[in-house]
Formats: C-alpha cells, sequence, structure tokens
C-alpha cells in the first residue's frame, strides 16, 4: 500500500512538473515553483526525484505518455500501411494549440545544456522513428511500398517533420497546410506510392511520380505531444 501511494505521489508531482514547464518553460522552472502548483513542500519533490534535471526529464517522458500510445494503436490497428502512415503523418503534425510540440521545442533547446533532458529527448525520437519505420517495413512486405530502406526512409521522414514544426510553430514561415501538404508529398517519394494514395490512406498503388495538388486539404489530427515528441 505504501508503495502505491508513493507511485500516486510520483505521478502527480509529474503532472504538476509538466504543467509548470508548459507555462514557464524548462529553463525557468524551479522546483519550489512544482511544489507551489501542488501545495507540498520542496523536500517531498526532492525526496522522490533528486535533482531538478531528473525531475524535468521524467516530467517530460510523462507528459508524452498519451500521445505515445495513440501512436501504438496507430501502427498496430488493422489496415493497409497507407492508412496507418497517413494516421502517424497526422498524430505528428502540429494543430490546434499543439502544446506538446511547445513542450517539445523547448526540450529541444534545454536539451544543448541538460544531458537528462537531451537523453529524453533521444528517447521519444527513436519511438517516433520506430513507428514510421515499422510502417513501411509492413508496407513494403504487403507490396504496398516500394523502399529498399525502411530505417533511413523514416529517418529522413521525422527529420523533415521536426523542420517543419519548427517552421510552423517557431519561426512562423509556413502555413500549417503547406507544411502538411509537403510532409504528405516527402513520405509518399519515400515509400513510392502516389500522393494522393497516401491522403486517402487508401490500398497503395506505386507511383511513376507525385504531384502535389491532391494534398492541399490534409489537416494535422492532433497537437502531437511530446516526441519530445
Amino acid at each position: 500500500m505504501a508503495r502505491r501511494r508513493a507511485e500516486l505521489r510520483q505521478e502527480e508531482i509529474l503532472r504538476g512538473a509538466a504543467a509548470v514547464v508548459a507555462r514557464v518553460g524548462f529553463a525557468r522552472t524551479r522546483v519550489a515553483d512544482v511544489a507551489a502548483e501542488l501545495g507540498v513542500s520542496t523536500a517531498l519533490v526532492f525526496y522522490h526525484f533528486e535533482t531538478k534535471e531528473r525531475l524535468l526529464s521524467a516530467a517530460f517522458l510523462h507528459a508524452a505518455e498519451a500521445d505515445l500510445e495513440r501512436l501504438d494503436r496507430a501502427v498496430a490497428r488493422a489496415g493497409p500501411a497507407c492508412a496507418r502512415l497517413r494516421a502517424v503523418l497526422r498524430l505528428y503534425a502540429p494543430a490546434g494549440q499543439a502544446p506538446g510540440w511547445t513542450l517539445d521545442i523547448d526540450a529541444w533547446a534545454e536539451a544543448l545544456r541538460s544531458p537528462e533532458i537531451q537523453d529524453a529527448s533521444r528517447r521519444l525520437d527513436r519511438r517516433w522513428r520506430a513507428a514510421i519505420e515499422a510502417v513501411i517495413c509492413d508496407g513494403v512486405a504487403g507490396g504496398e511500398f516500394e523502399c529498399p530502406q525502411p530505417r533511413t526512409s523514416a529517418e529522413r521522414i521525422a527529420a523533415m517533420l521536426d523542420g517543419l514544426a519548427v517552421a510552423t510553430q517557431v519561426r512562423r514561415s509556413v502555413p500549417r497546410s503547406r507544411a502538411a501538404r509537403w510532409a504528405f508529398e516527402h513520405a509518399a517519394r519515400e515509400v513510392g506510392v502516389e500522393v494522393e494514395t497516401l491522403v486517402r490512406g487508401g490500398p497503395a498503388k506505386v507511383a511513376a511520380a507525385t504531384t502535389a495538388a491532391s494534398v492541399a486539404h490534409v489537416r494535422p489530427a492532433s497537437g502531437r505531444a511530446p516526441k519530445g515528441r
């Protein structure tokens, strides 16, 4: 029972820390702020998490869990690989206020100075890249995709999506609708299907060339929780 209470307390602290970070960012978050958010002492926070860095990296991972669960369901569900890749791309893209991407991009900056945050960010990034790779491998095995190097293609797709997120969320230099179009165009080229096939998410028709017009209406499904993720 005592162990269960400790686990619940840890989860409460992680939720509180994530809420504070979402408001003020990693760099400005103090352990005292997290304690105040929860109405507890800083000593209790340090009892569960020995350092601020460990607390924030754990909160970062905790904040990503809900979207990672959605990601796992999208990858594992039955249906054409095209439909599953489409679902993963839409989960990845920023939408609404995109709180996950705000946290993720903030974590990237903090990772330059915090090995703990860097490790958490890398772990989440590997989860997203592995999900993309798994869907591509399924598509190749089922004859839907033509992709000689699924892992490399997954890395390129993820890298482009990360860059587009910075362009849409930080620099505001690319509208989300255009970013979504580019993401689908790029992914379609990587797996060798027509863009419209990927947009529809139906059985794939291998493409000789891709076109952009059919993806103009694509919109992200949700504000991705951190990958970082």
